[in-house]
């Protein structure tokens, strides 16, 4: 199993939980169940510490370049958020309708998070800080130590980093499958994501398939720019998909998705700056998901969705996306003030709309995660990359052969 690659490992963590979730005691699943909530608050308190731990010192490494890389950072992804909306708004307007019928919505079952088992215990390990509060502490000091040229403070900053990684490659990563696999062996054993299927089977259909066409044109247009390989782009990348399934989180899928991105050339400052960033603001698979989803309930409700009423919501989801934490079901919960402010949800839509998101949010954030790989590439070329990173790389490859 050591020598087993991640993905591999991956996919045994999937079909175990499954097969374990279809066949065993809730005992069982309960004791899988106290895991998954162990691990998944770690991941939570280590959060803001991922953030602060690489952003921080990436921006004080980049010196005067850090203001436009995040610039370049934010257009990236902000303009990727507001197009992924556009382009599930438009599907959505043609197929929907066609797809379904007003009152198939009155024998639906709210919120399917009561289905799941409880653990034994839960062990409480709240952060030190929120995640935006990570992101404006990691700008303040990364930005203030390029201004002022502060030695000893990057020095600290980096010693930071280095104990976060630490932590990533001798905690998270080798727990990370057996998490999944408590992951799914809860959902399976509940019936959660197939009571909703059976359901909204052709709807979710339609998000995952726009969900994989958007990843496809994200990266062609990435392999594009930097003249590589969009078949090598897309396998490298499949691990961070694969791990974003079973997480469920952007932020708990950082420590794939850097070492991926950085196997698609992507050079170290601009990957370990990107990535944790994009983990936050680069929702594109969310708002798929959130705009055909609204939609969806509020045709089923007989309510508008004109253009009017929905690109005022998709301008401001974008927006919104960038407070949502990266943890399941992190970026509905974030929406619900728009949801009901800017669509007229009630608190019954309301939770159909998380219920409904909560069923798919593995595949939102794995669409988001694989994302975040294109946007460094996009921005690896355009902020120029680390070019004397890049050379020194190509010369070890040479030497190696």
């Amino acid at each position: 199993m050591k020598k087993m690659g991640l993905l591999p490992k991956i996919i045994i963590a999937i079909i175990l939980g499954v097969v374990i979730g279809s066949i065993s005691p809730e005992p069982v699943v309960k004791v899988l169940a106290t895991f998954s909530g162990i691990f998944g608050n770690f991941l939570g308190f280590i959060i803001p510490l991922i953030i602060i731990g690489f952003i921080a010192p990436g921006i004080g490494e980049l010196g005067k370049g850090a203001g436009k890389l995040l610039g370049i950072t934010t257009a990236f992804s902000y303009g990727s958020t507001i197009i992924a909306g556009g382009i599930a708004y438009a599907v959505g307007s043609y197929l929907f309708p066609k797809m379904l019928t007003v009152g198939q919505l009155s024998s639906f079952v709210n919120n399917p998070e009561e289905a799941l088992t409880q653990p034994y215990f839960v062990i409480d390990m709240p952060p030190i800080m929120g995640v935006m509060t990570a992101l404006l502490f990691a700008f303040t000091i990364g930005l203030g130590s390029a201004a002022i040229k502060g030695a000893s403070l990057q020095k600290v900053m980096i010693d930071v980093r280095d104990i976060v990684e630490k932590c990533i490659s001798a905690i998270i990563i080798p727990l990370l499958p057996i998490h999944i696999m408590s992951v799914f062996s809860n959902l399976t054993y509940g019936g959660q994501v197939q009571t909703i299927i059976s359901v909204f089977f052709k709807v979710f259909m339609v998000i995952i398939a726009l969900h994989i066409i958007y990843i496809l044109m994200q990266y062609a247009l990435a392999s594009t720019v930097s003249k590589t390989s969009f078949l090598s782009m897309l396998k490298n990348m499949l691990p961070v998909y694969m791990t974003a399934i079973g997480t469920q989180s952007s932020a708990a899928t950082i420590p794939v998705t850097l070492r991926q991105v950085k196997e698609n050339k992507v050079s170290n400052q601009i990957a370990d700056f990107v990535v944790p960033l994009c983990a936050t603001i680069h929702l594109s698979g969310s708002t798929i998901t959130l705009v055909s989803c609204s939609m969806a309930v509020m045709m089923l409700n007989g309510m508008s969705t004109s253009v009017a009423v929905m690109l005022p919501f998709i301008l401001m989801l974008g927006i919104t996306m960038v407070a949502a934490p990266g943890v399941p079901g992190g970026a509905v919960m974030a929406a619900i003030g728009l949801l009901e402010t800017m669509l007229g949800f009630t608190p019954t839509l309301t939770s159909l709309m998380i219920a409904l998101y909560l069923a798919q949010d593995s595949f939102g954030t794995a669409c988001n995660v694989t994302g975040d790989g294109a946007i460094a590439v996009l921005t690896d070329r355009f902020s120029g990359g680390n070019k004397k990173e890049h050379m020194e790389t190509s010369k070890q490859s040479i030497l190696e052969v």
